[in-house]
Protein backbone atom coordinates (compact mmCIF):
# COMPACT_ATOMS: atom_id res chain seq x y z
CA UNK A 1 0.00 0.00 0.00
CA UNK A 2 3.10 2.40 1.01
CA UNK A 3 4.88 2.30 -2.25
CA UNK A 4 1.64 2.53 -4.32
CA UNK A 5 1.28 5.75 -2.34
CA UNK A 6 5.00 6.96 -3.48
CA UNK A 7 3.78 6.16 -7.15
CA UNK A 8 0.89 7.84 -7.07
CA UNK A 9 2.80 10.91 -5.41
CA UNK A 10 5.36 11.06 -8.03
CA UNK A 11 2.73 11.00 -10.81
CA UNK A 12 0.92 13.85 -9.07
CA UNK A 13 4.26 15.75 -8.89
CA UNK A 14 5.26 15.13 -12.28
CA UNK A 15 1.67 16.46 -12.93
CA UNK A 16 2.27 19.70 -11.57
CA UNK A 17 5.29 19.94 -13.70
CA UNK A 18 2.98 19.19 -16.61
CA UNK A 19 0.91 21.67 -15.95
CA UNK A 20 2.96 24.15 -14.54
CA UNK A 21 4.91 23.82 -18.52
CA UNK A 22 1.42 24.28 -19.66
CA UNK A 23 1.18 27.63 -17.68
CA UNK A 24 4.00 29.12 -18.97
CA UNK A 25 3.11 27.82 -22.26
CA UNK A 26 -0.10 29.80 -22.21
CA UNK A 27 1.08 33.31 -19.89
CA UNK A 28 -1.36 32.22 -17.51
CA UNK A 29 1.32 32.82 -14.59
CA UNK A 30 -0.79 35.35 -13.05
CA UNK A 31 -3.97 33.97 -13.95
CA UNK A 32 -5.25 34.26 -10.37
CA UNK A 33 -3.82 37.10 -8.95
CA UNK A 34 -4.06 36.38 -5.02
CA UNK A 35 -3.31 33.19 -3.20
CA UNK A 36 -3.91 30.04 -2.18
CA UNK A 37 -7.76 31.74 -4.44
CA UNK A 38 -8.17 32.95 -7.17
CA UNK A 39 -9.84 36.68 -6.73
CA UNK A 40 -10.68 35.51 -3.45
CA UNK A 41 -12.64 32.66 -4.72
CA UNK A 42 -11.92 28.74 -4.23
CA UNK A 43 -13.80 28.18 -7.29
CA UNK A 44 -12.69 30.91 -9.85
CA UNK A 45 -14.76 33.48 -11.73
CA UNK A 46 -15.80 32.51 -15.48
CA UNK A 47 -16.60 35.83 -16.71
CA UNK A 48 -14.92 39.87 -16.36
CA UNK A 49 -18.76 40.82 -14.55
CA UNK A 50 -17.97 38.38 -11.34
CA UNK A 51 -15.23 40.14 -10.95
CA UNK A 52 -16.60 43.87 -11.68
CA UNK A 53 -18.26 45.80 -8.77
CA UNK A 54 -22.11 45.04 -9.34
CA UNK A 55 -24.71 46.93 -6.95
CA UNK A 56 -26.90 45.06 -3.99
CA UNK A 57 -24.34 42.06 -4.55
CA UNK A 58 -23.40 40.30 -0.98
CA UNK A 59 -19.82 40.05 -0.53
CA UNK A 60 -17.02 38.08 1.53
CA UNK A 61 -14.07 39.69 3.44
CA UNK A 62 -11.46 38.36 0.91
CA UNK A 63 -12.94 38.59 -2.50
CA UNK A 64 -11.45 40.70 -5.26
CA UNK A 65 -13.03 43.21 -7.81
CA UNK A 66 -11.21 45.20 -10.62
CA UNK A 67 -11.77 48.82 -10.18
CA UNK A 68 -9.79 51.11 -12.38
CA UNK A 69 -7.19 48.76 -13.54
CA UNK A 70 -6.49 48.15 -9.40
CA UNK A 71 -7.12 45.03 -7.34
CA UNK A 72 -9.47 45.70 -4.46
CA UNK A 73 -10.71 43.20 -1.78
CA UNK A 74 -13.39 42.97 0.49
CA UNK A 75 -12.60 44.46 3.93
CA UNK A 76 -14.83 42.30 5.41
CA UNK A 77 -18.73 40.97 4.73
CA UNK A 78 -21.23 43.29 3.13
CA UNK A 79 -23.76 43.77 1.02
CA UNK A 80 -23.10 46.63 -1.46
CA UNK A 81 -25.58 49.24 -2.36
CA UNK A 82 -26.34 51.23 -5.52
CA UNK A 83 -23.06 52.98 -6.39
CA UNK A 84 -18.98 51.62 -5.10
CA UNK A 85 -18.53 52.78 -2.09
CA UNK A 86 -14.26 52.90 -1.52
CA UNK A 87 -14.64 52.64 2.44
CA UNK A 88 -15.60 48.99 1.78
CA UNK A 89 -12.61 47.79 -0.02
CA UNK A 90 -9.00 47.86 0.65
CA UNK A 91 -6.12 48.05 -1.80
CA UNK A 92 -4.56 44.86 -2.78
CA UNK A 93 -0.92 45.51 -2.04
CA UNK A 94 0.68 42.15 -2.68
CA UNK A 95 1.54 43.42 -6.38
CA UNK A 96 -0.44 46.04 -9.10
CA UNK A 97 -1.30 43.54 -11.60
CA UNK A 98 -4.79 43.78 -12.53
CA UNK A 99 -5.86 41.75 -15.85
CA UNK A 100 -8.78 39.03 -16.06
CA UNK A 101 -8.40 36.66 -18.44
CA UNK A 102 -10.84 33.81 -17.93
CA UNK A 103 -8.45 31.48 -19.83
CA UNK A 104 -5.36 32.10 -17.99
CA UNK A 105 -7.11 32.33 -14.67
CA UNK A 106 -8.44 28.52 -15.56
CA UNK A 107 -5.09 27.21 -16.69
CA UNK A 108 -3.61 28.56 -13.10
CA UNK A 109 -5.95 27.35 -11.46
CA UNK A 110 -5.94 23.49 -12.36
CA UNK A 111 -2.16 23.84 -12.15
CA UNK A 112 -3.21 24.91 -8.62
CA UNK A 113 -5.46 21.95 -8.31
CA UNK A 114 -3.20 19.17 -9.72
CA UNK A 115 -0.85 20.93 -6.68
CA UNK A 116 -3.17 20.15 -3.93
CA UNK A 117 -4.29 16.79 -5.23
CA UNK A 118 -0.26 16.33 -5.14
CA UNK A 119 -0.29 17.59 -1.41
CA UNK A 120 -2.70 15.23 -0.20
CA UNK A 121 -1.17 12.13 -1.75
CA UNK A 122 2.02 12.64 0.07
CA UNK A 123 0.23 13.29 3.10
CA UNK A 124 -1.46 9.76 2.74
CA UNK A 125 1.83 8.35 1.47
CA UNK A 126 3.38 9.74 4.96
CA UNK A 127 0.82 8.66 7.42
CA UNK A 128 1.03 5.48 5.93
CA UNK A 129 5.00 5.64 6.67
CA UNK A 130 4.43 5.66 9.83
CA UNK A 131 3.88 1.70 9.57
CA UNK A 132 7.34 1.00 8.36
CA UNK A 133 9.07 2.88 10.90
CA UNK A 134 10.36 -0.33 13.04
CA UNK A 135 11.69 -1.32 9.81
CA UNK A 136 13.47 1.57 8.18
CA UNK A 137 13.42 4.93 10.26
CA UNK A 138 14.49 6.30 6.96
CA UNK A 139 11.35 5.50 5.23
CA UNK A 140 9.51 7.29 7.50
CA UNK A 141 11.82 10.49 8.12
CA UNK A 142 12.04 10.82 4.51
CA UNK A 143 8.25 10.74 3.67
CA UNK A 144 7.11 13.40 5.93
CA UNK A 145 10.46 15.66 5.09
CA UNK A 146 8.39 15.13 1.78
CA UNK A 147 5.80 16.81 3.20
CA UNK A 148 7.92 19.44 4.67
CA UNK A 149 9.14 19.93 0.99
CA UNK A 150 5.76 19.86 -1.02
CA UNK A 151 4.26 22.91 1.86
CA UNK A 152 7.54 25.18 1.18
CA UNK A 153 7.03 24.59 -2.65
CA UNK A 154 3.48 26.19 -2.29
CA UNK A 155 4.97 29.04 -0.57
CA UNK A 156 7.16 29.51 -2.97
CA UNK A 157 4.32 29.28 -5.44
CA UNK A 158 2.41 32.10 -3.49
CA UNK A 159 6.05 34.46 -4.03
CA UNK A 160 6.03 33.35 -7.43
CA UNK A 161 2.74 35.31 -7.65
CA UNK A 162 3.58 38.03 -5.25
CA UNK A 163 6.36 38.63 -7.14
CA UNK A 164 4.89 38.58 -10.78
CA UNK A 165 6.78 36.02 -12.11
CA UNK A 166 10.41 36.85 -10.83
CA UNK A 167 13.06 34.42 -13.01
CA UNK A 168 15.21 33.87 -10.14
CA UNK A 169 11.63 32.41 -8.05
CA UNK A 170 10.64 30.50 -10.92
CA UNK A 171 14.10 28.93 -11.31
CA UNK A 172 14.14 28.07 -7.66
CA UNK A 173 10.21 26.67 -7.76
CA UNK A 174 10.81 24.51 -10.84
CA UNK A 175 14.59 22.82 -9.11
CA UNK A 176 12.47 22.14 -5.73
CA UNK A 177 10.03 20.16 -7.85
CA UNK A 178 12.89 18.31 -8.96
CA UNK A 179 14.17 17.90 -5.63
CA UNK A 180 10.97 16.42 -4.41
CA UNK A 181 11.25 14.11 -7.64
CA UNK A 182 14.46 12.86 -6.42
CA UNK A 183 13.19 12.14 -2.83
CA UNK A 184 9.92 10.17 -4.22
CA UNK A 185 12.48 8.29 -6.00
CA UNK A 186 14.55 7.20 -3.62
CA UNK A 187 11.56 6.32 -1.26
CA UNK A 188 10.57 4.02 -4.35
CA UNK A 189 13.74 2.40 -4.62
CA UNK A 190 14.56 1.84 -0.85
CA UNK A 191 10.69 0.35 -0.72
CA UNK A 192 11.05 -2.22 -3.24
CA UNK A 193 10.61 -5.68 -1.94
CA UNK A 194 13.22 -7.35 -4.39
CA UNK A 195 17.01 -6.61 -4.36
CA UNK A 196 18.63 -5.88 -7.48
CA UNK A 197 20.91 -8.12 -9.83
CA UNK A 198 22.51 -5.67 -11.44
CA UNK A 199 26.14 -4.74 -11.66
CA UNK A 200 28.15 -1.61 -10.46
CA UNK A 201 31.30 -0.08 -11.56
CA UNK A 202 32.40 2.69 -10.03
CA UNK A 203 33.38 5.25 -12.78
CA UNK A 204 30.30 4.71 -14.12
CA UNK A 205 28.49 5.61 -11.01
CA UNK A 206 30.91 8.58 -10.77
CA UNK A 207 30.16 9.55 -14.52
CA UNK A 208 26.19 9.18 -13.90
CA UNK A 209 26.43 11.70 -11.10
CA UNK A 210 28.16 13.72 -13.16
CA UNK A 211 25.35 12.95 -15.98
CA UNK A 212 22.25 14.09 -12.97
CA UNK A 213 24.63 17.35 -12.00
CA UNK A 214 24.40 18.10 -15.72
CA UNK A 215 21.23 17.78 -16.31
CA UNK A 216 20.02 19.92 -13.85
CA UNK A 217 22.29 22.87 -14.50
CA UNK A 218 20.32 22.49 -18.17
CA UNK A 219 17.24 23.12 -16.30
CA UNK A 220 18.32 26.30 -14.90
CA UNK A 221 20.03 27.67 -17.82
CA UNK A 222 16.79 26.73 -19.44
CA UNK A 223 14.60 28.04 -17.25
CA UNK A 224 16.65 31.40 -18.41
CA UNK A 225 16.22 31.10 -22.03
CA UNK A 226 12.45 30.91 -21.13
CA UNK A 227 12.39 34.03 -19.34
CA UNK A 228 13.83 35.50 -22.28
CA UNK A 229 11.35 34.50 -24.25
CA UNK A 230 8.50 35.48 -22.11
CA UNK A 231 9.87 38.97 -22.55
CA UNK A 232 10.10 38.72 -26.17
CA UNK A 233 6.02 37.29 -26.02
CA UNK A 234 4.79 40.04 -24.06
CA UNK A 235 7.10 43.03 -25.99
CA UNK A 236 6.26 41.17 -29.85
CA UNK A 237 3.15 39.37 -29.12
CA UNK A 238 2.14 35.32 -29.17
CA UNK A 239 1.95 35.80 -32.91
CA UNK A 240 5.52 36.46 -33.86
CA UNK A 241 6.84 33.30 -32.46
CA UNK A 242 9.77 33.55 -35.70
CA UNK A 243 11.02 36.69 -33.91
CA UNK A 244 11.02 35.32 -30.32
CA UNK A 245 14.42 33.57 -30.36
CA UNK A 246 15.93 35.85 -33.80
CA UNK A 247 18.58 37.60 -31.36
CA UNK A 248 18.69 35.47 -28.40
CA UNK A 249 21.08 36.63 -25.24
CA UNK A 250 24.52 34.40 -24.22
CA UNK A 251 22.29 32.32 -22.12
CA UNK A 252 20.28 30.53 -25.03
CA UNK A 253 24.24 30.09 -26.84
CA UNK A 254 25.14 28.20 -23.18
CA UNK A 255 22.46 26.23 -22.74
CA UNK A 256 22.46 25.11 -26.66
CA UNK A 257 26.11 24.19 -26.38
CA UNK A 258 25.84 22.86 -22.86
CA UNK A 259 23.46 20.27 -24.32
CA UNK A 260 26.54 18.85 -26.13
CA UNK A 261 28.26 18.04 -23.47
CA UNK A 262 25.32 16.39 -22.00
CA UNK A 263 24.47 14.76 -25.18
CA UNK A 264 28.56 13.26 -25.32
CA UNK A 265 28.68 12.16 -21.15
CA UNK A 266 25.22 10.15 -21.80
CA UNK A 267 26.96 8.49 -24.74
CA UNK A 268 30.03 7.74 -22.81
CA UNK A 269 27.66 6.15 -20.39
CA UNK A 270 26.03 4.30 -22.70
CA UNK A 271 29.13 2.80 -24.11
CA UNK A 272 30.19 2.05 -20.54
CA UNK A 273 27.66 0.32 -20.03
CA UNK A 274 27.23 -2.02 -22.93
CA UNK A 275 30.86 -2.58 -22.48
CA UNK A 276 31.07 -3.81 -19.09
CA UNK A 277 27.59 -5.21 -19.64
CA UNK A 278 26.17 -3.83 -16.07
CA UNK A 279 22.95 -4.79 -17.71
CA UNK A 280 21.65 -1.22 -16.64
CA UNK A 281 18.53 -0.82 -19.38
CA UNK A 282 17.38 2.56 -18.03
CA UNK A 283 20.72 3.74 -19.93
CA UNK A 284 18.57 3.36 -22.98
CA UNK A 285 15.49 5.24 -21.57
CA UNK A 286 18.27 7.87 -21.04
CA UNK A 287 19.43 8.06 -24.32
CA UNK A 288 15.91 8.11 -25.76
CA UNK A 289 14.59 11.19 -23.58
CA UNK A 290 18.15 12.96 -24.39
CA UNK A 291 17.15 12.51 -28.15
CA UNK A 292 13.48 13.76 -27.65
CA UNK A 293 15.14 16.95 -25.72
CA UNK A 294 17.14 17.68 -28.71
CA UNK A 295 14.34 17.38 -30.93
CA UNK A 296 11.78 19.62 -29.09
CA UNK A 297 15.04 22.09 -28.77
CA UNK A 298 15.40 21.88 -32.41
CA UNK A 299 11.79 22.21 -33.28
CA UNK A 300 11.33 25.20 -30.79
CA UNK A 301 14.60 27.43 -32.48
CA UNK A 302 14.16 25.75 -36.35
CA UNK A 303 10.70 25.92 -36.39
CA UNK A 304 9.34 28.81 -34.69
CA UNK A 305 7.99 26.67 -31.28
CA UNK A 306 5.42 24.10 -32.72
CA UNK A 307 2.50 23.55 -30.32
CA UNK A 308 3.24 21.76 -27.18
CA UNK A 309 7.04 21.90 -28.09
CA UNK A 310 7.83 24.33 -25.09
CA UNK A 311 6.31 22.52 -22.44
CA UNK A 312 7.47 19.24 -23.94
CA UNK A 313 10.70 20.27 -23.89
CA UNK A 314 10.79 21.19 -20.11
CA UNK A 315 8.92 18.35 -19.15
CA UNK A 316 11.02 15.73 -21.09
CA UNK A 317 13.58 16.96 -18.87
CA UNK A 318 12.29 16.57 -15.99
CA UNK A 319 11.66 12.71 -16.74
CA UNK A 320 14.94 12.50 -17.71
CA UNK A 321 16.36 13.61 -14.75
CA UNK A 322 13.90 11.25 -12.90
CA UNK A 323 15.57 8.90 -14.76
CA UNK A 324 19.31 9.47 -13.99
CA UNK A 325 17.96 9.82 -10.62
CA UNK A 326 16.34 6.11 -10.68
CA UNK A 327 19.57 4.77 -12.53
CA UNK A 328 22.00 6.02 -9.75
CA UNK A 329 20.04 4.50 -7.22
CA UNK A 330 20.22 1.32 -8.82
CA UNK A 331 23.89 1.81 -9.69
CA UNK A 332 24.65 3.07 -5.97
CA UNK A 333 22.59 0.02 -4.62
CA UNK A 334 24.04 -2.90 -7.07
CA UNK A 335 25.18 -5.72 -5.18
CA UNK A 336 27.44 -7.49 -7.98
CA UNK A 337 30.62 -5.29 -8.92
CA UNK A 338 32.86 -5.82 -11.71
CA UNK A 339 36.82 -5.16 -12.03
CA UNK A 340 36.77 -3.32 -15.41
CA UNK A 341 36.10 0.19 -16.04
Amino acid sequence: MYRNWVKISLILVYLVIVAGAVVRMTGSGMGCPDWPKCFGYYIPPTEVSEIKFQPNRTYEEGQVIIVDETLKVAASDFTSTATYNAEDWEDYEKHDYAIFNPTHTWVEYINRLVGALAGFAVLIMAFLSIGKFRKSKRITILSWLSVLMMGFQAWLGATVVYSVLAPAKITIHMVMALVIVAVLLYLLYISREHSSNKFKSKSFQNLLIFAVILTLIQVVLGTQVRQFVDEQVRNLGYNAQELWLANPDLTFYVHRSFSILVLLINVLLWWKNHRNKLFQSRVNWVMAFILLEVATGVAMYNFDFPFLSQPLHLVIASILFGVQFYLLMETIYAPGKIKKT
